[in-house]
């Protein structure tokens, strides 16, 4: 399958104040007690200005550029970073992604931080894609999990929105989700739902995992707003959706909203687009950040 040169997505990264304390102690991280290499060769001499170009070594989605500019900011505010192709490009091995000029300690000591993090964001980035394009002829949106890097989950799912994904819960506050161990700690989904009704803030929606069609059919008498379906096989799950489409609500029910469709569980490129032919609003998936490999990158100067 064909890939676009130009970026589709775009994902949105948090402020500045919220994201350079984790820059300064990834620099912090590799500098340690000095760049006893950079320091050292130019201990005796006038620091020249040089250019530098990031590479990319293989073909891939490229994330992960305004926090490259952000960590040579941060090593020295002058230096300037001009982006070849913008965020989100599928580009080809060989493709020069972009241009630094600066002092060459700040080039070569920043060299790994901003690597690192190109690298690891534009996998993760490169893996989402796949899985978009393999199901972009249907109207099913793919969405990313909260199988995240400890303490990277803003950056993981920044990738995957530059990837082609929607964000699914960012973390424990944003929706309510009823997996199932919280319907064994309640004892079924109908207590689960009844006791959330009456305490969650009006604007949260409540998500039930199901596994079984009695499952779907509690929460629909319950008026769960969205139903995954986990680990279900096709026919189970083809049958779970028509069950599903024929309780939605008439236009006279105004208050009611539609039952929303996710699938979920052991989600890969060889089933993707049967899960999508189903007709389901959603797939989530772990794989967009776990099954990704840290796209190749390098930097030369020049």
């Amino acid at each position: 399958m064909g890939h676009s040169t130009v970026a589709k997505f775009v994902g949105i990264l948090p402020p500045w104040v919220v994201l350079d304390p984790w820059l300064k102690q990834w620099l912090a991280e590799d500098i340690g007690r000095g760049d006893r290499t950079t320091q050292g060769l130019f201990a005796h001499t006038a620091i020249p200005t040089g250019k530098a170009t990031l590479i990319a070594k293989q073909a891939g989605v490229i994330a992960g550029l305004p926090l490259v500019e952000r960590l040579f900011f941060l090593l020295d505010p002058p230096t300037q970073v001009q982006f070849l192709v913008e965020e989100g490009s599928w580009c080809k091995s060989g493709t020069a992604i972009a241009q630094i000029q600066g002092n060459l300690d700040t080039l070569l000591t920043g060299e790994r931080a901003a690597l690192n993090t190109a690298m690891y964001l534009s996998g993760i980035a490169t893996e989402t894609r796949q899985y978009v394009d393999a199901i972009q002829d249907f109207s099913t949106q793919l969405v990313d999990t909260r199988k995240t890097t400890p303490g990277l989950r803003i950056l993981d799912k920044y990738a995957t929105q530059v990837g082609g994904a929607q964000n699914h819960r960012m973390g424990l506050d944003d929706a309510v989700m009823v997996k199932d161990n919280h319907i064994a700690a309640a004892g079924s989904i109908s207590e689960a739902i009844a006791r959330l009704r009456a305490t969650i803030p009006y604007p949260l929606t409540i998500e039930v995992e199901t596994e079984t069609i009695s499952q779907v059919q509690e929460a629909i008498q319950h008026h769960a707003d969205i139903i995954m379906l986990d680990n279900m096989s096709l026919p189970d799950m083809q049958k779970a959706i028509a069950i599903i489409r024929q309780t939605q609500p008439t236009v006279s029910e105004v208050k009611a909203r539609p039952i929303k469709i996710e699938a979920s569980g052991n989600i890969t490129l060889d089933n993707i687009r049967d899960v999508a032919a189903t007709g389901v609003d959603y797939i989530s998936t772990s794989a967009l950040v776990t099954k990704a490999s840290w796209l190749d990158l390098s930097m030369a100067i020049e």
